[in-house]
This record gives structure tokens, sequence and C-alpha cells, in this order.
């Protein structure tokens, strides 16, 4: 008979996250897990395998050891294999099961997963959904080496390989706090803005469309300060400081130090940000996979967005 296997598919996860990080800190920020957690996982593996799968640099991470190196293609094609049972399990059944690995863009991710992913498990009680949040550039790089089965993403610079399937789109409008001379207005201009002190949402590709909005009109924004978290943005146009664009419309107006902004229409036409799910092409799907997007696509479009206020009627 077999000996009883002595360490989890979960303490194999962990290892395998540090080894292709080589850090235990950047693993527990990617499994969302503390960093004594995967550092008690990988002595449980070290002590039951009776190799040394680390060797420990002091403040410099991790490096794995040649039995590492080894072990950790092993390890993976046990994760494959388990993931296996679970999609076989789907095809023989009426019954959607396993876990599914969703990203979502950071400006998104706060409005649309609690709702969606809350929804889709009560209808799939037998699934899980592990939840990953980053930029766009992250999102897309995570889909590419396949550490991430879906994203929720914009329509921004999508790679060939990446298969993109939209579902709502979100126009540009303004933020500016509740005593901003525009705020009691029916809609405002890019040329209008020009003169005003932009903040801007700075994250990879997202301030590139800002920005992009004025060029089109070939007009310069003045930029006053910058910030890669909406938060901060929201809070400190609240303040005062300036306007911002943005296209994401949350059902509060309050920034997170109560003061109130305000959202003003920006006329013309101008390229939405299109909301969608993002998979790597050219691979089969499986059923959870599937199951999944058909979710969000009867969750989320033009006229309903989880979390977000409805659109601005015409």
């Amino acid at each position: 008979m077999w000996g009883a296997t002595r360490y989890t598919l979960r303490q194999l996860e962990y290892f395998i996250a540090a080894g292709d990080l080589g850090s235990i800190t950047r693993a527990s920020e990617r499994l969302s897990i503390s960093q004594p957690s995967i550092s008690t996982a990988i002595s449980h593996l070290e002590q039951e395998l009776g190799v040394q799968l680390f060797v420990r640099h002091h403040a410099q991470g991790l490096s794995l050891t040649p039995a590492g190196h080894r072990i950790l293609a092993e390890a993976r094609h046990v994760i494959e294999q388990a993931e296996g049972l679970y999609a076989a399990a789907s095809e023989v059944s009426e019954q959607v099961r396993g876990q599914i690995s969703v990203g979502s863009m950071v400006t998104l991710a706060p409005m649309i997963m609690p709702e969606l992913a809350h929804q889709f498990t009560s209808a799939h009680p037998a699934t899980e959904i592990r939840q990953f949040t980053a930029d766009q550039g992250q999102l897309l790089e995570r889909l590419r080496r396949a550490e991430i089965d879906v994203a929720i993403t914009y329509d921004l610079q999508i790679p060939e390989g990446i298969l993109f399937s939209p579902l709502a789109r979100l126009p540009p409008h303004v933020l500016v706090s509740e005593t901003h001379p525009f705020a009691g207005r029916a809609s405002v201009t890019l040329a209008e803005l020009v003169a005003e002190p932009l903040i801007l949402l700075d994250l990879p590709l997202s301030s590139e469309y800002f920005l992009g909005l004025f060029f089109v009109e070939c007009l310069q924004p003045r930029i006053h300060l910058r910030s890669a978290h909406q938060d901060v943005v929201r809070t400190m146009v609240a303040n005062g400081y300036g306007y911002t664009l943005a296209n994401v419309r949350p059902r509060s107006d309050l920034a997170l130090d109560g003061r109130r902004v305000v959202r003003v229409p920006v006329s013309g036409q101008h390229r939405p940000m299109v909301i969608g799910t993002a998979t790597l092409a050219n691979i089969r799907q499986s059923r959870l996979l599937e199951t999944f997007e058909a979710h969000c696509r009867t969750c989320i479009s033009d006229d309903y967005i989880p979390g977000m206020d409805p659109p601005a009627a015409e």
C-alpha cells in the first residue's frame, strides 16, 4: 500500500509561488496569504520530502536549490493533474465545480468583484474564486504566464494571444469638488479643462488613455499632481486641488474623507473604456471558465454594472 501523503495541494501552490517569484513576500502578495503561512508550508515540505528546497538570502529573497528546481517542476505537474480532476468531474456531471483564478483591474475590482463573485459562488457552491487585483499591464502578464484564468479589465492595448470579449462601455467624465465652478454644469468640454489643474490617475495604460483624449483634439492638459491610487485622486479632487477624468461610476459620491465629488459629463464624442473579459486565446476552455464568462455576460452590460451608478440619460 502507498503511504499516506503528508503534504497538501495548497502547500504545493505556496511553494510554486515562492519558487516563481524568489520571495516569500512577493508570493504572499500574489496569493493574498500571510508570509508565515507560506514559510510554514515550505518548511513542512522540506521536512516531509527530506530535501532543502531553497537557499535563504538575508534581505535578498530565495533561490531554488538543484533539488528545488526538480521538485518545482513535479509540483506543477501535480497541481495540473489535480485541476484536471475537477475539470473532468465537471464534464461528466451537471455540477460546475473547481477553483478559478480571476484577475481584475484595480479601478474596477472594489465595485464589480464583490457582487459578481458572490452571485457566482452562490449559484455554483462547488466553486471557489481566487481573486487578484492589479493594473492592466500586470493582469495581461499574469494571463500570458497562465497565473490567472481570466481577467476583468479594459480594452487597453490587448496584445496578440489574448482574447478580449467586450461587456460594457464606460464613457469618460469629469470629477470636481462640489464648490468647483463646473459642479453645476450640464457638461464641460476638454478645451475648457486645459487651464484647470489635472489630478491624473497615473496607472500604466490608463494614464495614456486619459491624456490621449486631449491629444486627439491637439490639447495639452496641465497636470498638477499624479497618483496611482484612485481613492487618493478622488480625495484630492474633493478637497479642491483640481479635477480628474474617470470612467468608473461609484454609487457613492463621497471621497474617503467624507467630502463630496461631482460627476460632470464631457461633451463631444470620445472613445469610451470598454469593460470585458480577457483570456488566453487558442486554448481549450474548461467548463468552469465558460460558465464564469457566461455569468459575466449576464451580470455586466451597458445597462447595469455591479457596484456602479447607471449611465446618465441621454
